[in-house]
């Protein structure tokens, strides 16, 4: 799946973050750098809000325990 504006390859935090943002109904997104840019807010306050939303346990996205612990 690619993004439907730079046509970057897109994941399920890209996915999750343009259905939570948009619509949830959506069968084509954006990335979240074109997201962000689309609501006029930084890529890095894009993943600020996504932690917020795992946090509240929002189901669009992985839990945080799920994610790759650095060593």
């Amino acid at each position: 799946m690619v993004c439907k504006n730079c046509q970057r390859e897109i994941g399920v935090y890209d996915v999750g973050f343009y259905k939570k943002l948009v619509n949830r109904g959506a069968e084509e997104y954006l990335c979240i750098a074109c997201t962000a840019a689309h609501f006029r807010f930084s890529e890095e306050k894009a993943w600020e809000m996504i932690r917020r939303f795992q946090k509240q346990g929002c189901m669009l996205f992985p839990p945080p325990e799920t994610e790759k612990k650095e060593v």
